[in-house]
C-alpha cells in the first residue's frame, strides 16, 4: 500500500494575509506551479481565497502534482493574464492619470478587486498614503510585477477529509489490470479509490471507479462460476 495523501484539495500557504480576504474568488487569473523553481503545472481560471490559503479549480487541480515534502514547491498566481508587464503599466498609468491627486490606496479601484487592494499595496511596499503624482516609475513598475507574480510558499493541503479523491492505494504492480484481481492473494478485488490511481478533476476519476468496479466485478464472476 503506497502511502496516501489527499488530493484535489486546498493548500495551505506559509504567508497568512488569505484569510485576510477569505471568500474572494478571482476569476480568469493564470496558477503556476513550481517545485524547486521548475514549472510543473499551468492552468487558467478561478481561485478561491480561504483562511488557510487558497483552493478553488485551478488550485484542487494543481494539487495532482504535489507531493512531500511540500516546502519544494510554490505557487504564483497571474492576477491579469490578458495583459504583458508592459501592457499592464499602460493600464496602471492610465488609471493614476485620472487619480493623480488622490492617495494611492484610492487609485486601484478600476484595476482589482476592493478586499485585495491593501494587500497587494502592502506588496508592493509602497506608502498607502502617497498621492499617486508622487509614485515613481520605479514603484509602478514593482506593483505591476507584484500583480503579475502573486508567490505564496506551501506549508501543506487542507484536510484529507476535504480531498475529493486520494493519491495512493494499493500498488497497481500488484494487480492484474485484466481483472483487477490481486497477484499476491487469489479472489481478492480491487477498485476505485483503494488503488493508487488518480487524475485531475473533471470526472476522470469517476470514470476510474466505474472502469475498475466493471472489470472487477467481470473478473470475479468469470473467476466463480
Amino acid at each position: 500500500i503506497t502511502e496516501i495523501i489527499p488530493s484535489l484539495v486546498g493548500m495551505t500557504t506559509k504567508q497568512e494575509w488569505p484569510k485576510e480576504v477569505s471568500g474572494l474568488t478571482l476569476k480568469n487569473v493564470t496558477l503556476t506551479l513550481y517545485k524547486d523553481n521548475k514549472e510543473i503545472f499551468k492552468e487558467l481560471g478561478e481561485c478561491l481565497f480561504t483562511h488557510t490559503g487558497i483552493s478553488g479549480p485551478i488550485v484542487l487541480s494543481a494539487s495532482a502534482y504535489l507531493s512531500k515534502p511540500y516546502d519544494k514547491f510554490k505557487v504564483v498566481l497571474d492576477l491579469k493574464p490578458a495583459l504583458s508587464i508592459e501592457k499592464l503599466d499602460t493600464r496602471i498609468k492610465r488609471d493614476f492619470q485620472k487619480n493623480l491627486n488622490k492617495d494611492f490606496a484610492n487609485s486601484l479601484n478600476e484595476l482589482l478587486p476592493k478586499n485585495l487592494i491593501p494587500i497587494i499595496i502592502k506588496l508592493s511596499g509602497i506608502d498607502p498614503k502617497i498621492k499617486v503624482n508622487q509614485i515613481t516609475k520605479e514603484q509602478r513598475l514593482k506593483l505591476g510585477n507584484v500583480i503579475k507574480n502573486l508567490t505564496f510558499k506551501l506549508k501543506g493541503t487542507n484536510s484529507i477529509n476535504t480531498a475529493i479523491v486520494t493519491r495512493g492505494g494499493i500498488d497497481i504492480k500488484e494487480i492484474n489490470p485484466q481483472t483487477m484481481e490481486s497477484t499476491i492473494i487469489k479472489n481478492l478485488y480491487f477498485a476505485g479509490e483503494i488503488i493508487d490511481v488518480d487524475a485531475l478533476t473533471g470526472g476522470f476519476n469517476i470514470q476510474i471507479a466505474c472502469s475498475t468496479g466493471y472489470l472487477a466485478g467481470l473478473g470475479a464472476y468469470e473467476n466463480n462460476n
